[in-house]
């Protein structure tokens, strides 16, 4: 186990690429280098598409008799989240029928989804979660930390940015060891928190990301005093010390590197993810079909 903070193994940083000193993607590099209007002008341009073929794609199903629903979570700030419309009600103005079951637009899934099922057809970015599990991979960390690395953002790709790291160990707690999924939840909180024990900082991109004012809520800061005694302290930490060094835009990773890790370490219920009767299945069904109604 990872709970002692003595059994961390040595990692020289000077031989780490900074990442957090870079931008996430290339566009950002643009932006630093006299590009940046005309990178915000086709950003929003690709943005304005993106919504526009999304609300088509709506309304050619709705036409079809069929109304996919999004959810009010979906919505909010685009919509009151307070006000009396929802997608349930426009469908019944329109006499169509609520989308009880896939939804035809995206790609279909396997009957019995497996966790690389999930992150090929409904997580999106994905090169950083294999970038870090990749990092500490090299680094030689042990296979928890790698899948944990692996795990951490599955939140953030594929269902709930916010409490990602609550919502994400939630997500795999039945199927993990408990040390992978406590990491997971906690490093959330963590990498605001600087650590010269293991040489963490507070990443420099935060600066960018949150502002110089930004100061973590109340609830965060309550979370780490109760994490930083953990046992399982070290692990999460761990996650946060190859998280904030994994965003290259020059390194590719291939999914098909973790089969074995996964396999090991992921206990894949028979009946597929979402069909287990497991106390979070609902939450993998609702990231298999996202905009079923009820």
């Amino acid at each position: 186990m990872m709970g002692d903070q003595d059994a961390v193994p040595s990692v020289d940083h000077a031989k780490l690429p900074h990442w957090h000193d870079r931008p996430w993607d290339a566009k950002a590099v643009a932006s630093q280098t006299g590009a940046k209007q005309m990178t915000s002008i086709s950003e929003r341009a690709d943005a304005l598409e993106h919504d526009m073929t999304v609300e088509l794609e709506r309304k050619v199903a709705a036409a079809r008799g069929i109304a996919p629903i999004r959810s009010p979570l979906y919505v909010s700030g685009q919509y009151d989240p307070s006000s009396e419309r929802h997608d349930l009600f426009d469908a019944l103005d329109a006499g169509q029928h609520f989308l009880m079951g896939p939804d035809p637009r995206i790609a279909p899934m396997p009957e019995k989804p497996t966790l690389m099922d999930y992150f090929r057809l409904r997580f999106g970015y994905i090169q950083h979660v294999m970038q870090s599990a990749r990092l500490a991979r090299i680094n030689g960390l042990d296979e928890k930390v790698q899948l944990a690395c692996l795990l951490h953002d599955i939140s953030v790709t594929g269902f709930i940015n916010g409490d990602h790291g609550y919502w994400g160990a939630m997500m795999v707690e039945p199927y993990v060891d408990e040390e992978v999924s406590w990491a997971i939840r906690a490093h959330q909180v963590l990498r605001f928190f600087p650590d010269p024990s293991v040489g963490y900082e507070y990443p420099e991109a935060y600066i960018r990301f949150f502002g110089e004012d930004f100061v973590p809520d109340a609830y965060v800061r309550e979370a780490y005093e109760r994490f930083r005694d953990h046992r399982y302290y070290m692990t999460g930490r761990l996650i946060t010390l190859n998280d904030i060094y994994a965003f290259d835009p020059d390194v590719t990773v291939e999914l098909g590197d973790f089969e074995d890790l996964i396999g090991r370490h992921f206990r894949q219920p028979e009946e597929g993810l979402g069909y287990d009767h497991s106390p979070v299945a609902h939450i993998w069904r609702t990231i298999s079909m996202p905009t079923r109604a009820l």
